[in-house]
């Protein structure tokens, strides 16, 4: 799964039954790292597969010759994006990596940023702790309070697969350790949506949310409004008349993987204000075969009742196309930029605000 200079290791079936194994045995002890070296390609921007299985072609076509595959999670060198040919989708968007052309939906745009490790917890309202983002392609951890109780932990678990959290996935620390080799190791949770999971990851791993990044944009100006617009599957931000922002979102998807047209993943159409801000949330919800669960959402802005949200994104780079279970998937970036330009203000202490009416930022989803 992990990949060395140029060269894209695919996760086979030899190496998952390994990996099961190992990630069985790994769920209530520290990782048998002595230090934290993750084996990823080299590259300024990297990709991770966020599906399956995928195809690597020779060209940027769909219907050219495969030239390798790889599996969920390998990680490639990105080298650049360039426009090409996918008849049945509506991105032609296809990334080119040493191996072939990868189509780009199917490739989260990660980085390799290996962090110093603090020596001391700040003091906050909400106790020793801060907030922290993933900062490298993905990083395994351990369970600190066994058993597991989130589901989507718990559906690992019974994969034989390790407790793991991607790139740009948010979460917070509450205590520290080192073990025999000179690791350091960070205990993590959500702080918000938690179903009480405390897991040990590797420091380097995880980069410091420092309080001048998630600083206001333009506090001053009170009148804003943020427009989605379902059918252009784009997101706009206005100060008074002049649109500041714009960007490509995810919507909530018409259909699931089945084919069956699900009416409660639509995003809802009409008015409405932003009335609670998160820098971090675990967002769970769903039946059996039509759930989700995913921790560390980063950037999460609530203007529905129901728990629909404008939030940071990794598990899909299909920007454009219905994705979501109803509420508004945008970039890590794009969703941070909006959480920092909305009202109410969130501060890094407790990266958490609520509002009451008539709340915040108003959000305007319109069919087209």
């Amino acid at each position: 799964m992990k990949v060395s200079k140029h060269t894209a290791t695919a996760l086979t079936r030899r190496s998952f039954v390994k990996l099961a194994a190992l990630g069985m045995g790994g769920l209530a002890v520290f990782p048998s790292l002595s230090v934290f070296e993750p084996i990823f390609p080299v590259g300024e921007l990297l990709g991770r597969v966020n599906v399956g299985k995928i195809d690597i072609k020779i060209r940027p076509d769909s219907e050219s010759i495969s030239v390798g595959t790889l599996y969920e999670d390998a990680v490639v060198s990105w080298l650049q994006e360039v426009v090409g040919r996918n008849a049945t989708r509506t991105s032609q968007r296809w990334v080119e990596t040493p191996q072939g052309f990868i189509w780009s939906p199917y490739l989260q745009p990660v980085r390799k940023l290996i962090n110093p490790p603090i020596q001391t917890l700040p003091e906050t309202s909400l106790g020793p702790g801060l907030w922290v983002e993933v900062s490298v392609p993905y990083v395994d951890l351990s369970l600190a309070n066994p058993p597991v109780r989130s589901p989507g932990f718990q559906h690992r678990q019974n994969l034989g697969l390790p407790i793991r959290l991607y790139y740009s996935q948010v979460m917070w620390v509450d205590q520290l350790k080192k073990d025999e080799s000179g690791q350091v190791w960070y205990r993590i949770s959500d702080k918000y949506g938690s179903y009480g999971d405390l897991l040990w990851g590797p420091a380097e791993a995880f980069r410091l949310i420092t309080p001048v990044e998630i600083a206001p944009i333009a506090p001053e100006i009170t009148e804003k409004r943020v427009v989605v617009n379902i059918a252009y599957q784009t997101l706009a931000c206005f100060e008074r008349k002049a649109e500041v922002f714009y960007t490509r979102i995810s919507s909530g998807a018409l259909f699931n993987n089945t084919g069956d047209k699900v009416d409660s993943w639509v995003t809802p159409i009409g008015r409405f204000s932003i009335w609670r801000k998160l820098v971090a949330l675990h967002m769970s919800g769903g039946t059996t075969g039509g759930g989700w669960d995913l921790p560390g959402i980063g950037f999460t802005s609530l203007f529905v009742g129901s728990g629909v949200a404008i939030h940071s994104t990794f598990w899909h780079n299909n920007f454009g196309v219905p994705m979501s279970r109803g509420c508004v998937n945008a970039r890590p970036e794009d969703a941070k930029w909006v959480f920092r330009w909305t009202l109410p203000v969130v501060g890094i202490d407790p990266g958490d605000v609520t509002v009451t009416w008539p709340g915040g930022t108003t959000v305007e989803v319109k069919e087209a």
